[in-house]
């Protein structure tokens, strides 16, 4: 049994005051998910009225910045290990070397990516597709989107680390903003408005600018205005303590490694559906924008895991992280469920609303109910991984299992299913989507074991 609640009694734990923090967390970063969802949406919306080839163009050039933050979100992310111990250890020094270290690193990142948009934004898009047209709009959208890259980088850089010391809020302001700022220039560059001439897929690159330096803007005001206690100190960006840097790179690096094969695991899902038909690949986007809504909350939950418990650790409350740590898998369990719940709900509605064929409509309903049982694998796999392995330091195993699991199983079995058997497209969906049912036993094993709990922070020089 995973519960014992006697022995959780014992510990004397506030559990209301424990879910009233839990929700505190949760909401704002749920919110922030929505809103990365909002975005997308919009720009899918508005260049789709100017024509299928600007969208294609700034879809594909988009590709450049998904794989960026892939880069940024493994960097965050072992940043988060360390700050969250550090935060319940009481260490806010420590805590502004991690920012500025982070900080550092993300323009690092970034610039490449800029560097490399600028350069040869043709070949970049020759990697995504071989049509002129596409490409010329692609090349448009990058010229202009490049110069965000590194804004992009400082802020997801320094909100981040804001969110893994209990800083939630500010993130999905600064986000919010800047939906609603691209959402008004994207209309006002994309079309023309107030007298303007249209710009299409330049003016969504335009808009979508003019967000990102409200970003760094509003990030700067509340860094210098309202963040009295966590500073981002410019000697801790210049100069990097070298046996942090160690520890950060130490548990950063698998991360990164985690997200990118992740990333491409998800990439060569949709190439293997792309080569069965237009059908199926229609069918699959919708799915995977309803997986993205039902989930919001399930990645906001995995987060606040991480946050709090790896402050637990700090705390040097093993005990406690360990009760804290059974809560959040039956939280996961609940909320998975619920978006189970929604997405089957959804699945008549959603067929009945599109102008898809029937073949297509036909892939969904299937593509639905599997999605159905695949969110709820998703939230108890994403809990265990991203926020209570990862609260501990354990971000090497993550990485090996999502390598296995994906690369190993799901993608290898979804391929040769497609290609050498030829087998049904909803028979290749349910292999293609299997790697999260694959997980559970897994990553249930090692949350047994307690190899995750460890203390990874240091005592620091004065």
């Amino acid at each position: 049994m995973i519960f014992h609640r006697k022995s959780e009694d014992a510990l004397g734990i506030d559990w209301r005051g424990f879910y009233k923090t839990v929700i505190a967390l949760v909401v704002p970063m749920a919110l922030q998910n929505l809103i990365n969802v909002g975005v997308t949406a919009a720009d899918v919306i508005m260049l789709g009225a100017v024509g299928e080839t600007a969208l294609s163009g700034a879809s594909l050039a988009g590709q450049v910045q998904y794989i960026m933050t892939l880069f940024l979100f493994g960097l965050t992310s072992g940043a988060t290990v360390l700050t969250a111990q550090y935060w319940g250890k009481g260490d806010v020094r420590t805590i502004e070397k991690i920012l500025g270290m982070t900080v550092k690193a993300a323009v690092i990142v970034t610039a490449l990516f800029t560097v490399a948009a600028l350069v040869i934004p043709d070949k970049l898009m020759l990697i995504f597709t071989s049509d002129p047209a596409v490409i010329a709009e692609g090349v448009k959208y990058l010229r202009i989107v490049a110069f965000t890259y590194v804004m992009i980088g400082v802020t997801q850089a320094y909100l981040y680390v804001m969110r893994s010391v209990e800083r939630v809020v500010v993130a999905t302001v600064v986000y919010l903003c800047s939906l609603l700022c691209n959402i008004v220039m994207n209309s006002i560059f994309i079309f023309g408005l107030f007298g303007l001439p249209a710009m299409g897929v330049s003016g969504a690159a335009l808009g979508t600018l003019c967000a990102r330096v409200l970003e760094v803007v509003l990030t700067a005001g509340y860094a210098r205005v309202f963040n009295k206690e966590i500073k981002l100190r410019p000697r801790y960006i210049l100069h990097t303590d070298r046996e942090l840097f160690r520890d950060f790179m130490k548990y950063a690096l698998p991360v990164v490694a985690n997200e990118i094969m992740w990333g491409m695991g998800t990439a060569a899902n949709t190439a293997i559906l792309g080569h069965l038909g237009s059908p199926a690949v229609a069918a699959n986007s919708v799915a995977q924008v309803a997986r993205q809504l039902a989930t919001v909350v399930s990645f906001g939950m995995s987060s606040a895991a991480a946050i709090y418990i790896g402050k637990t650790i700090g705390e040097k409350k093993l005990e406690h992280a360990k009760a804290y740590a059974k809560r959040f898998i039956l939280m996961s369990l609940v909320m998975g469920a619920l978006g189970g719940l929604i997405i089957l709900a959804a699945s008549g509605p959603a067929a009945a609303a599109l102008s898809l064929t029937d073949t297509a409509k036909g892939y969904l309903r299937i593509m639905f109910f599997v999605m159905s049982y695949f969110v709820v694998g998703q939230a108890f796999n994403t809990t265990m991984v991203v926020g209570i392995f990862r609260s501990g330091g354990d971000t090497r195993f993550g990485l090996i299992m999502d390598v296995s699991t994906m690369w190993g199983c799901s993608i290898l079995l979804g391929f040769l299913a497609a290609f050498v058997f030829k087998l049904s497209v909803p028979v290749v969906y349910v292999i293609l989507m299997s790697d999260e049912l694959i997980k559970i036993p897994i990553s249930y094993r090692r949350y047994r074991s307690m190899k995750w709990l460890k203390d990874v922070t240091r005592e620091q020089a004065a």
